[in-house]
């Protein structure tokens, strides 16, 4: 497995791929009220910190927090307390059987039930979403961003309509013709529980867009949170394709609406992820007090294949926040 070296700021005894076992204190379930009841939701907290809380909002939808587990070896050391959360229907909390739950406005109302249960607010209260939870941390900060001190939109773009046509022309046109072929086949027959369907898009799509590195090296991490994904919530909002989203989220679009978002928001692009990466860039612009970080050799899970630029400017986008927020104080 290769190896790359951290920069100053962090610890040189630390593996940049190989991490420990996630510690089993600091783990809570929190109740979350919905309409057929009140369910529970899994979250873990790691390091202490009384102004840089972070609350992690996984992909998928579906997927679960433990590809995220490489933030446990860097952030709470420098200051960062993180706060791990799989959202209802994942694999560690509550998965209930009720297909109206999987919307976008009540997983809304469940990050807000999160945040009141760990009694985040604007004076610390940092909101990190990637893929998926990139697009619920942008419908939160437009309904709750009074409670926001700060945002990060990792690895998504302003539109699912604008991430379909840019899979369209740059995956789907690059890939051999045979290749597309097999898979519209299986698509189109859907027959998407065929082994021969992730034998094509593991080495043709996986290992070039989603983790640039031999499946055979991907870290437990990753592999135990794509074991885990529950297709009962993948299914109906993203759809049962691979090559673009084809569910409830088809049409989601907030390229008109960033304006709206007050607080400062950091946007995580990089230059081989399956979202365009001047699309985030351009986000940036976008947002009132937005930046933007770009992995030169990431892609969709560049937290893991650009750890140390990812991790880095990460933490100083935090730090940067932090410590402007205190300066503003009286």
């Amino acid at each position: 497995m290769s190896q790359s070296r951290l920069g100053e700021d962090f610890s040189s005894t630390l593996s940049m791929t190989t991490h420990p076992a996630p510690p089993a204190s600091g783990v809570r379930k929190i109740p979350v009220r919905t309409a057929h009841g009140t369910f529970e939701v899994w979250t873990r907290r790691s390091g202490a910190s009384p102004s840089i809380k972070l609350l992690l909002l996984h992909g998928g939808p579906g997927c679960t927090h433990e590809y995220f587990e490489v933030f446990d070896s860097f952030l709470p050391q420098a200051g960062v307390e993180l706060y791990f959360y799989d959202q209802l229907g994942s694999h560690h909390s509550s998965q209930p059987d009720h297909a109206d739950l999987w919307e976008i406005e009540r997983f809304v109302d469940e990050v807000e039930q999160v945040r009141q249960a760990l009694a985040l607010d604007g004076s610390n209260f940092f909101l990190l979403g990637h893929s998926w939870g990139g697009i619920l941390a942008i419908e939160y900060a437009l309904r709750h961003q009074q409670y926001l001190k700060g945002l990060v939109i990792s690895n998504m773009v302003w539109s699912v309509p604008e991430y379909n046509r840019y899979a369209e022309e740059n995956f789907l046109r690059q890939l051999p013709a045979g290749v597309l072929a097999e898979l519209q086949a299986i698509e189109a027959a859907e027959d998407y529980d065929n082994p021969r369907y992730m034998e094509l898009l593991i080495p043709h799509h996986y290992e070039h867009h989603v983790l640039r590195r031999p499946y055979s090296q991907w870290p437990d991490s990753v592999l135990r949170a794509f074991e885990h994904l529950n297709p009962k919530v993948y299914i109906p909002m993203q759809g049962p394709s691979e090559l673009g989203a084809r569910g409830k989220l088809a049409q989601w679009d907030r390229r008109a609406d960033l304006s709206r978002i007050q607080v400062p928001t950091l946007t995580i692009g990089a230059a081989h992820d399956t979202m365009d990466p001047q699309q985030m860039a351009a986000m940036a612009k976008a947002l009132p007090l937005g930046s933007h970080l770009h992995c030169p050799n990431g892609s969709h899970m560049a937290m893991v294949d650009d750890q140390e630029v990812y991790i880095q400017g990460l933490i100083d986008f935090l730090r940067r926040v932090d410590a402007q927020t205190i300066r503003e104080d009286p």
